[in-house]
């Protein structure tokens, strides 16, 4: 892995998350929005509000007694990727995205669907370029997705495997008639829906490119329906994966 560069406060903290070692533990839940973490973070034991800068919102408590803290990454994937950088420094090393998400293909639509866990994420986004070539894939950990799975199975819950889209303007999903590239827009979006994409977001294709390129592993789970069933899901997967990690 190649060496970081970390960028300090004048408190010796990460720059934007506000945080050092020992702040965070090796496994994080990921939400976008700050607000949102107060409620993941009532799913742990004993949990605590480290720092909130700007949009990022870190919480750490336990889970089953094991540290486990809660980031909020903001909206796209230029803030996501510097809180998963900044949390890396701190030595978490193990991610799970909880979002929201829109319906992409025909499939997506079904309503009994829950919501979609993540196999791997269309780079429609500009920050994961200044990373890797557009070629790289984005990509999710394996054993988080059967993790995830396996947890809402269990939950009784119908959550889709599959890729999604993260791109970077919510606009241009939601009006593209009022762009000048919108016809492009919505020939691309036509692309997706007949590649069988389950739902569009904006942050997942860097949680994925950046922890494969810095040795970490990430899953990410959208919910369609019910937020906190999706958080419960989450957090028995990261219990499932503590039992592997011994």
């Amino acid at each position: 892995m190649m060496k970081v560069k970390e960028v300090l406060n004048e408190k010796g903290e990460q720059y934007h998350i506000c945080c050092k070692p020992g702040d965070v533990g090796r496994y994080v839940l990921l939400p976008g929005d700050p607000f949102r973490t107060d409620l993941i973070a009532s799913y742990l034991e004993d949990a605590k509000l480290v720092a909130h800068n700007r949009e990022h919102k870190t919480w750490t408590g336990t889970l089953n007694g094991v540290k486990v803290s809660v980031t909020s990454t903001g909206m796209g994937c230029p803030s996501m990727a510097i809180a998963l950088e900044e949390l890396i420094h701190c030595g978490a090393d193990t991610f799970i995205r909880i979002g929201t998400a829109g319906h992409v293909c025909e499939a997506s639509w079904d309503e009994s669907l829950d919501g979609v866990i993540c196999t791997g994420a269309v780079r429609d986004e500009g920050t994961t370029i200044h990373y890797m070539p557009i070629e790289y894939p984005a990509i999710a950990d394996r054993h988080i997705v059967a993790a995830l799975a396996d947890a809402a199975r269990a939950a009784g819950l119908n959550y889709a495997e599959g890729i999604v889209q993260s791109k970077d303007s919510f606009y241009g999903q939601h009006d593209p008639d009022g762009l000048p590239n919108g016809k492009r827009l919505k020939e691309r979006w036509e692309a997706w829906c007949q590649g069988n994409v389950m739902a569009s977001e904006m942050e997942t294709a860097a949680l994925f490119v950046i922890s494969s390129i810095r040795g970490c592993r990430a899953g990410a789970i959208m919910s369609f329906k019910n937020m906190k069933e999706t958080i419960g899901i989450a957090c028995e997967a990261l219990t499932t994966l503590m039992k592997i990690d011994g």
